[in-house]
């Protein structure tokens, strides 16, 4: 056995012993599921039969419960997720903002100070020693008239000059202030990454995690209740007829979901879109732009509201239509993300990010840790979350906050 073989014994020991705690982790990790061969052999015996029965039932109710289980943790972790997520946006555009009044107040004190500077230029030239000897030595009232003149023109300067002074030296001072105001809410901004960044991977192992309980479910959901139906039966229908009718439903199941699929990645791809320009980069989807980026009227409606700043842009191409990589990238998130609805978001190196939500259900076409080239179809057009209609939300992050989307791909040749 390898080293790998043995800790992987090791930790399903573990796991069986109930060990770890995870809440996370799906509880029937180890359920032991019978064969149609075990249900056979119970229908032979009454005491046998009624011991199978009841463990079926049981399995079947564990399987629900844990459906349901993960169901809400991944919702709790997905709207925990979407408050951090925010509560970092609204902190860094705070001290974007701070940041930027402290630049505005700081060449307001250079330019203030540079006119001091040009005024006191001016007061030597029209004042100074050369004014005080020409007074002196004046033998004419129109000259001295001249020369008071210009000490009193002195006097205006001196004034203005110490007029110019205090508006550069209120200046500085408000620059600093605002300055020292940034760098706390810098502070503020990095802290409330780290823990979004930390909701978005508990997030994402909830959403991994409700995955495969339901996966298991449909897995193994229809056979135990054909097994328990072939179980209480009392008819001549025997347990083939079962096995049977479990193997053609999970056959037209398949083909059920791959029908399905296909045609939403047909719908998709005829929505046009995810054409990739010079610079790598492509449209997320063909619809027009239907809300910018920043403030805006908060809307009501469908038990919930938007809210009063953008953090993107909404594009609208329709129910169902396609959505693109707006860039070549890994998936980093591919789940439900509270307010977002569904959600993916790429990471496309170098600090750059994109991000996709209100996907439709089952409108995932990648899936987490997938590697993405630009304009790959990654999923299509819903209304999930806080929507108030179809439509793609699209955001891209640098650094890992929110800029103006419209803003960052004219920048790469893309006009949304």
């Amino acid at each position: 056995m390898t080293r790998r073989g043995a800790l992987g014994l090791g930790v399903l020991g573990i796991v069986a012993a109930g060990i770890l705690t995870d809440p996370y982790l799906p509880v029937a990790v180890a359920a032991a599921y019978p064969s149609w061969d075990d249900v056979q052999a119970a229908k032979a015996n009454e005491a046998a039969k009624a011991a199978e029965i009841a463990r079926i039932q049981e399995l079947i109710q564990s399987l629900t419960g844990e459906v349901e289980r993960t169901r809400a943790l991944a919702e709790q972790a997905a709207d925990a997720l979407y408050t951090a997520q925010q509560d970092y946006f609204a902190a860094a555009s705070r001290a974007d903002s701070l940041q930027s009044q402290a630049d505005e107040e700081a060449a307001a004190a250079a330019a203030a100070s540079d006119r001091a500077g040009r005024v006191a230029a001016q007061l030597y030239r029209n004042g100074g020693d050369t004014a005080a000897v020409e007074l002196f030595l004046s033998g004419s009232a129109a000259t001295a008239d001249d020369l008071l003149a210009r000490l009193g023109l002195m006097d205006k300067l001196l004034e203005r000059n110490q007029t110019v002074y205090a508006t550069a030296l209120t200046a500085r001072n408000a620059a600093q202030g605002l300055s020292d105001q940034a760098m706390v809410a810098r502070d503020e901004r990095d802290r409330l990454q780290q823990i979004a960044e930390q909701k978005r991977l508990e997030s994402q192992q909830a959403a991994d995690a409700a995955q495969t309980a339901l996966d298991e479910q449909t897995l193994r959901l229809g056979e135990l209740q054909a097994q328990l139906a072939a179980l209480q039966d009392t008819t001549t229908k025997t347990v083939a007829d079962y096995q049977a009718g479990v193997e053609a439903a999970r056959i037209a199941e398949e083909n059920r979901r791959a029908a399905e699929r296909a045609e939403s990645q047909r719908q998709a791809a005829a929505s046009g879109g995810g054409g990739v320009v010079s610079s790598g980069w492509a449209r997320p989807t063909s619809g027009p732009r239907t809300s910018g980026f920043g403030p805006r009227s908060s809307q009501c409606g469908n038990g919930y509201c938007s809210t009063s700043y953008h953090y993107g842009v909404d594009l609208s191409g329709g129910c169902g239509a396609g959505i693109y990589a707006a860039a070549a990238g890994t998936v980093v998130y591919a789940g439900y993300n509270g307010g977002y609805g569904n959600y993916i978001k790429i990471d496309h190196g170098g600090g750059i990010g994109t991000g996709y939500a209100h996907i439709r259900p089952g409108g995932f076409f990648v899936g987490y840790g997938q590697r993405v080239n630009a304009g790959d179809l990654i999923g299509s057009e819903g209304n999930t979350g806080n929507a108030f209609g179809c439509n793609l939300h699209f955001e891209a992050y640098v650094g890992g906050s929110p800029v103006n989307p419209i803003d960052f791909l004219a920048a790469r040749g893309i006009s949304i």
